[in-house]
C-alpha cells in the first residue's frame, strides 16, 4: 500500500532551476521575435516604447511578487482559482476557472498556428501562401507531440523546457551582439528625437500596456503546479523574481538592437521583427530565424501546458470540472486525462477563422482575474491574519497594482466598448455552466449512472486512478 501511495500522487520534483527555465521559456514566446511593434503602435515614439516595455516590466514584477506571496502561503496546485476560491468562495473560483479554459485553451491554438507558420516560412520563402490544410495539419501534430511528452514524464518536460529556453536566450543573445556591432559603427540615427511624435493618449497607452503584459505573460504559471515544486516557500517567490529580472533586461535590450538596425517606420510594417533584423544584418543565414521563433513558440506551449493541466486537475477535485479529470496516470503520476482534454479543446479551436480576434479579447478577461488575484491577496490579509507567509509585501504594493488593474479594466471598456463587451459575455457564459454542473447536486438517477460509466470506462482506457483513492 505504501508504493501505491507513493505512485499516485503528483510528486515534489521541480527545482528552483526547473522554475526559473519553465518561467523564462514560457515568457519569451512569439512576442520578443514576432510582435514587439505592438508597444510601438499605440505609442508612436521609440522613447516612449523604451519607457512602456520598462513598466510593463515593473508592474508585472510587482503584480508577480503578489502571486509570490499567495503562492509561499498556500503551495498548492491551481494558482489564482485556489486563491479566489479561498477568499470568495465557490461561484467566483468556478468563473476564474471558465474564463482561463477559454483564454488559456485559444491561446495554444493560435501559438501552435503561429509555429506553423514560421516552420514553414523558409520552404514556402514568402513566394506562395501556405496551404491552410498543411498548416493545420502541422498545428495539430505539435501540439500533440506536447500534450504526450506531459503524459509522459514531468522530468521530461523540464528538459525539454531547459533546451528551448536556451535556444530562445542564444538567438536573442545573438540579436543583441549584432545590435551593438552596429552601435559601435555609430549607427544612431533611429535614437536621434526619441520621443518625437509620441502619443500620450490615456487609451493608446493603456493598449500599448496590454501589448507589453502579453509579452510578458506567463510569469503566473508557476502558481499552477505550485504542489509540485520542491520548497515552494523559497522557490516560488525566487523563481518568479530571477525569471522577471532575466526576461525584462533581455526585451529592453533586445529593443535596443532592434532599433539600430530599423527605424520605426520599418519596424511597424513588419510581420515578424526578428525576421526582417535578420535579413538586413545576416541575410545568408536569414533563414534560421524562423525556425527560431518556432523553437520559441514550443516553449510557451510546452510550459503553459504542464501548468494549465493542473488547474483542471485541481478544479475536477474541486467538483467543477468532471470527476475523472482528477485522476493520474497509475504509473507516470501525470494528469493524463486533463491533458487529453485539453488536446481535444485545442484541435478544435484551431479550426475557428477567429481565433486570432478570440486572442485580443481574452485581454481584458485576464485583466479581469488578476484585479480578482490581488484582490483575494487584500481579502484573506484581513480574514487570515494568522496564515503564515513566508514572502510578505507592504500593503501599499497590493493595494496600488489593484487600483491600477482596475482603471486599466475601466479605460479599456471605455476605449472599446465592442471588444470589452464580448470579454464580459464570454465570462457570463460560466453562470449557466456553474448552475447545470457544480450546483446540480441531485441529478437524476439515469443521468449520474451514465457519468459514472463513462468515468470508469476512461479509467481503463487511460490507466488513470482517483489520487484520493491512495491518500488514506
Amino acid at each position: 500500500m505504501e508504493e501505491n501511495l507513493e505512485i499516485v500522487r503528483l510528486k515534489k520534483q521541480i527545482s528552483l532551476f526547473d522554475c526559473v527555465t519553465i518561467l523564462v521559456g514560457t515568457m519569451i514566446g512569439s512576442g520578443i521575435f514576432v510582435s514587439p511593434v505592438g508597444i510601438l503602435f499605440y505609442v508612436r515614439s521609440l522613447g516612449m516604447s523604451y519607457v512602456l516595455w520598462a513598466l510593463c516590466g515593473v508592474y508585472s514584477a510587482l503584480c508577480a511578487a503578489c502571486f509570490a506571496e499567495l503562492g509561499a502561503a498556500l503551495p498548492t496546485s491551481g494558482g489564482e482559482y485556489m486563491y479566489i476560491y479561498r477568499a470568495f468562495g465557490d461561484f467566483a473560483a468556478f468563473l476564474c476557472l471558465w474564463t482561463h479554459i477559454f483564454n488559456y485553451c485559444s491561446g495554444y491554438a493560435a501559438l501552435c498556428l503561429i509555429f506553423s507558420t514560421y516552420i514553414l516560412q523558409p520552404v514556402y520563402n514568402n513566394c506562395e501562401e501556405i496551404p491552410q490544410v498543411l498548416l493545420r495539419l502541422i498545428s495539430a501534430l505539435v501540439y500533440t507531440f506536447i500534450v504526450a511528452i506531459n503524459c509522459i514524464n514531468v522530468k521530461w518536460v523540464t528538459k525539454l523546457q531547459a533546451i528551448i529556453t536556451g535556444s530562445k536566450l542564444m538567438a536573442l543573445f545573438a540579436v543583441i551582439v549584432i545590435g551593438c556591432v552596429w552601435l559601435y559603427k555609430g549607427e544612431m540615427g533611429a535614437f536621434d528625437n526619441a520621443f518625437e511624435g509620441s502619443d500620450f493618449n490615456v487609451g493608446s497607452i493603456v493598449f500599448a500596456f496590454y501589448s507589453g503584459n502579453w509579452a510578458y505573460s506567463g510569469w503566473s504559471n508557476i502558481c499552477m503546479f505550485a504542489g509540485e515544486v520542491i520548497k515552494p516557500q523559497r522557490n516560488i517567490p525566487l523563481g518568479i523574481i530571477i525569471s522577471l529580472c532575466i526576461v525584462t533586461v533581455v526585451y529592453i535590450v533586445a529593443n535596443i538592437a532592434y532599433f539600430t538596425v530599423l527605424t520605426p517606420s520599418e519596424m511597424l510594417k513588419s510581420t515578424a521583427v526578428a525576421v526582417t533584423f535578420a535579413e538586413q544584418t545576416i541575410k545568408p543565414a536569414a533563414f534560421v530565424m524562423p525556425l527560431l521563433i518556432s523553437v520559441s513558440v514550443l516553449g510557451t506551449l510546452n510550459g503553459s501546458s504542464l501548468a494549465f493541466s493542473r488547474l483542471l486537475y485541481v478544479g475536477s477535485k474541486m467538483n467543477h470540472t468532471p470527476r475523472f479529470l482528477s485522476m493520474l496516470h497509475v504509473k507516470r503520476n501525470t494528469p493524463t486525462p486533463s491533458l487529453v482534454v485539453i488536446c481535444i479543446i485545442v484541435l478544435l479551436m484551431q479550426n475557428f477563422k477567429g481565433i486570432f480576434y478570440l486572442i485580443e479579447m481574452s485581454g481584458l478577461s485576464t485583466s479581469v482575474v488578476t484585479s480578482l488575484t490581488v484582490a483575494a491577496m487584500l481579502c484573506l490579509r484581513y480574514k487570515e491574519p494568522s496564515l503564515e507567509r513566508p514572502f510578505k509585501l507592504h500593503l501599499s504594493i497590493p493595494i496600488s497594482i489593484f487600483v491600477i488593474s482596475l482603471v486599466i479594466v475601466l479605460v479599456s471598456f471605455y476605449q472599446k466598448p465592442k471588444e470589452s463587451g464580448l470579454a464580459i459575455l464570454i465570462i457570463s457564459i460560466g453562470i449557466p455552466l456553474y448552475f447545470i454542473g457544480p450546483r446540480w447536486k441531485n441529478r437524476p438517477p439515469a443521468i449520474q449512472r451514465k457519468f459514472d460509466y463513462m468515468t470508469r470506462l476512461l479509467q481503463k482506457i487511460m490507466f488513470i486512478v482517483p489520487e484520493e483513492d491512495h491518500e488514506d
